[in-house]
C-alpha cells in the first residue's frame, strides 16, 4: 500500500453514465446480451479511473459500474438467489400498512430498488467482484479498492420467511454459507493482487439509531433483524470476524465501512447519531481499517474515534466530504476537519475518503460526476496541503 501520510481513496460507487443506465434496463429486459453490457460499462469504468486520477486520488475504484446497486448485483453471482424489489418484498411482510409507513417516511422508491433473496442452497456462480478488478488493473497504474457487501448485510437482505425457510431455516443457517461464499471470494481477490477490500455494513447503525420498526432496514427489503439491538450487533461482529479470520497480514489491507445510509440526498430522512453504541462490537472485529462517515453532523462527536485510537495496527478511513450534496466543500474546511479528528486519532494512521459512494443506486445517484470529482480534487489538496505542514513540524 503506499506509504505517504494520509492516502486519498473513495467508499465505491461512482454516479453510472446514461448509457449504463440504460443498458442496465436493457439487460435485464434482455433487449441486449451480457456481452453487450459489459462493453458499455468497460467504457464507463476507463472514464470513471481517469477521473479519480485527475483528481489525484491514490486508491481508486470502478466506481461499481457493473452494479445495478450495492447489494443486489449478487443475485446474477450466486446460485438460487433472485433479485425482488422492495415492493415484491411486501408479499413477505406481515404488517404491510408499517412497512409502507417506513417506505414513504425514509423516501425510499419501493419499485425501483432491488433486494437479492435466496430462494435455495446458495453457492458461488461465478466472480462477486474478481472480474471487476481484474479489469481495472489493466486499466491503471493506480491501487485499487474493492467493495463486497458484508455478511451481515447480505444475510439480512437475503433470509425472506416464506420464500428461504425451506432451505435455510433461519437466518442464521443462511449465513454460514453466505460466509463461505465471501471467503471464496476474498481468496480470489488476494491471489489477484487486489490492494485494498471494503466490506460494506452499513445496516450495523441501523440497528442502534432506527427507535420505531427497529427490525427493518432502511437499505434494503431485510426483515429479519431481532428487537435486541445488541444481539444483532453481536451475531454482526462474529460473522465478519469469521469472514476475515486468515485473511490479513497477507498483502492486501482489508478494511470495513459503517455509515447510516445513502439512499436518498434529503439528509433529514437520514440516520443520525454517534459511533458510540458500535464501538464496542467495532473494536472486536478483525480487519485492518475502520471506514467512516464523519463529514455531516448527523455523524455525532468526533471523540468518539478515541474507543478506535485505543486498538493496535488499525487505521481509520475519515470521511471528509458529503457525497450526498452539491455543495464542494473547500480545501480549507477539510484541513480543519482533519485538524479536529487528529485531536483524537492519530494523523498519521488516517486516510480521507468521502463518506459514502457518489452513486450507490444505480438510479439514484448522489451526484454529478463533475461535482464529485471536485470534491475529490478538494480532499487531495487538503491532504498535500496537511503532509507539508506535518513534514515542515517534524524538521523543526
Amino acid at each position: 500500500m503506499t506509504s505517504k501520510l494520509l492516502p486519498t481513496t473513495i467508499v465505491g460507487s461512482w454516479p453510472r453514465t446514461r448509457e449504463v443506465l440504460k443498458a442496465l434496463r436493457d439487460l435485464r429486459a434482455e433487449r441486449i446480451t451480457e456481452e453487450d453490457f459489459q462493453q458499455i460499462a468497460n467504457v464507463a469504468i476507463i472514464e470513471c479511473a481517469r477521473r479519480q486520477e485527475e483528481a489525484g486520488i491514490d486508491i481508486i475504484s470502478d466506481g461499481e459500474q457493473r452494479r445495478d446497486n450495492f447489494i443486489s448485483f449478487v443475485a446474477d453471482k450466486i446460485d438460487n438467489v433472485k433479485m425482488l424489489t422492495v415492493a415484491d418484498l411486501l408479499e413477505y411482510v406481515e404488517d404491510k400498512a408499517s412497512f409502507e409507513e417506513i417506505l414513504g417516511t425514509l423516501d425510499v422508491p419501493a419499485y425501483s430498488l432491488t433486494n437479492p433473496a435466496a430462494f435455495g442452497k446458495i453457492s458461488r456462480k461465478k466472480p462477486i467482484a474478481t472480474d471487476e478488478y481484474k479489469f481495472l488493473k489493466e486499466q491503471t497504474s493506480a491501487q485499487i479498492k474493492v467493495a463486497i457487501p458484508g455478511p451481515y448485510l447480505l444475510t439480512r437482505a437475503m433470509w425472506v420467511d416464506g420464500l428461504s425457510k425451506e432451505a435455510y431455516p433461519t437466518k442464521e443457517d443462511l449465513a454460514v454459507d453466505i460466509v463461505s461464499v465471501l471467503r471464496e471470494e476474498i481468496e480470489d481477490l488476494i491471489a489477484a493482487g487486489v490492494d485494498f477490500i471494503q466490506i460494506d455494513e452499513p445496516v450495523l447503525t441501523e440497528l442502534v439509531f432506527t427507535q420505531k420498526n427497529a427490525n427493518r432496514t432502511f437499505m434494503c427489503g431485510a426483515l429479519t433483524a431481532k428487537a435486541d439491538s445488541e444481539e444483532e450487533l453481536t451475531f454482526a461482529t462474529g460473522l465478519i470476524n469469521k469472514l476475515t479470520d486468515n485473511m490479513r497480514d497477507r498483502g492486501t489491507k482489508i478494511g470495513i465501512h459503517v455509515c447510516r445510509g445513502n439512499w436518498s440526498t434529503q439528509e433529514d430522512t437520514l440516520l443520525r447519531g454517534p459511533y458510540y453504541p458500535l464501538m464496542p462490537f467495532l473494536a472486536k472485529m478483525n480487519v485492518d481499517q475502520y471506514v467512516l462517515e464523519y463529514a455531516t453532523p448527523r455523524a455525532g462527536e468526533l471523540h468518539a474515534l478515541t474507543e478506535l485510537a485505543k486498538l493496535e495496527n488499525v487505521e481509520l478511513g475519515l470521511g471528509v466530504v458529503n457525497p450526498r450534496t452539491p455543495t464542494i466543500e473547500s480545501v480549507e474546511e477539510i484541513v480543519a476537519r482533519v485538524k479536529q479528528a487528529a485531536k483524537y486519532f492519530p494523523i498519521d494512521k488516517m486516510y480521507l475518503n468521502p463518506d459514502c459512494g457518489f452513486g450507490t443506486f444505480a438510479q439514484r445517484p448522489m451526484n454529478t460526476p463533475e461535482i464529485a470529482k471536485q470534491k475529490l480534487r478538494n480532499m487531495n489538496e487538503a491532504a498535500k496541503q496537511l503532509r507539508v505542514e506535518l513534514l515542515q513540524k517534524s524538521e523543526v
